[in-house]
């Protein structure tokens, strides 16, 4: 079976590794350069607790968490590139007593929870203000390095037998009887079996295509700053949630995000931004003050109407989706992989996941 998938970050070479594993021979279209969008822009937690999600979504986050394991050991041992996926916990803290009412509400109800008090959650993380409210704990989170994860996939896909082209985006669907049977790059017309859209916010952006067809992808920009850590300073140990943002611990730097800002497909960086970050950081951290900028950057999430993911085929039989990962990318990457490529080499979606399915704009 011959495969051409259209975008190359981590759901795209994810998708494309596994299908040349089971003896698919896979072409990855690349409009710029891989795992350069969304996946480079992310902070790399994998965090079914942290997104608050709830519903078919959030059984999909702890099932691809579950895979995580696994799915990393196999990665770093087929790319020979580390990705530091570690399953080191969360801190949920609560600056006020508002949020420690609201926190102390979800311990009730979410498995893997734990509820904290100031002390508590202090032990944890001596960085803390002492002016919090309380906080929790969940033992499951984990982080993973997002950037070394594109290029492991890339490799890893690459090894596998997969061909990656860089700098070709697809410029032209060719459609005939209901069917693709080519797009058309710049170079070349590049013909398949199936097709797979996977080109996160920029998804919904090929205009050839019937409406009907097209996922309803909106960008969402998100603004991150990155903190070094001066020579001696203590480094936390764990990623934090509060005060409207998340601190992941990066080597000697701490990435603070996030903002959220529907602004098309500007990824164009503000002192606002880094302001705000800055300053919702430090109420949690005092001593991150002194701590110098390091890094500011823009990424653009894959959106839906119902901020849910969209997977599937699509009103034509052999043409694929898999895009609205919004903040879950990182996390839902083992998973989307490999439900896609069953997918994709069954023809149809498993029925536990309908509430994905792409052709539910249609």
């Amino acid at each position: 079976m011959k495969v051409v998938i259209i975008g190359a970050g981590a759901a795209g070479l994810g998708i494309g590794w596994r299908l040349a594993q089971r003896g698919a021979e896979v072409t990855v279209l690349e409009r710029a350069q891989p795992a350069r969008g969304a996946t480079w822009a992310a902070a790399g937690m994998i965090a079914p607790v942290g997104e608050g999600v709830d519903g078919a979504q959030a059984e999909f986050g702890r099932k691809s968490s579950a895979l995580w394991p696994t799915f990393a050991a196999e990665l770093e041992a087929r790319s020979s590139v580390e990705i530091d996926y570690r399953r080191n916990g969360a801190l949920f803290i609560a600056p006020d007593e508002e949020s420690a009412h609201v926190l102390g509400e979800r311990t009730l109800v979410e498995d893997g929870l734990e509820l904290l008090n100031t002390p508590q959650a202090r032990e944890r993380e001596p960085m803390l203000t002492p002016l919090i409210s309380g906080g929790a704990w969940a033992a499951e989170e984990a982080q993973v390095d997002n950037r070394a994860l594109g290029r492991a996939l890339a490799q890893a896909f690459q090894r596998a037998g997969g061909k990656l082209l860089r700098n070709e985006p697809v410029m032209r669907f060719e459609i005939s009887e209901g069917k693709v049977f080519g797009v058309r790059s710049p170079f070349k017309l590049h013909a398949a079996d199936a097709f797979v859209i996977a080109a996160g916010a920029w998804s919904g952006q090929f205009e050839d295509l019937p409406e009907n067809l097209l996922p309803p992808v909106v960008p969402v920009k998100g603004e991150m700053i990155a903190l070094a850590a001066p020579e001696g300073a203590r480094m936390p140990e764990h990623v934090i949630w509060g005060n409207e943002v998340y601190i992941v611990p990066h080597y000697r730097r701490l990435f603070v995000g996030a903002t959220v800002s529907q602004s098309g497909f500007d990824t164009s960086v503000t002192e606002n931004a880094e302001h705000w970050l800055r300053a919702r950081g430090i109420a949690l951290l005092p001593g991150l003050e002194s701590w110098p900028l390091d890094e500011h950057w823009a990424g653009l999430r894959p959106g839906s109407p119902d901020d849910l993911p969209i997977l599937g085929p699509t009103e034509i039989e052999n043409l694929f989706v898999a895009t609205g990962q919004y903040r879950n990318g990182i996390l839902f990457t083992p998973a989307i992989a490999e439900v896609m490529a069953q997918t994709i080499l069954d023809g149809k979606l498993p029925p536990e996941y309908l509430a994905f399915d792409a052709r539910r704009f249609a």
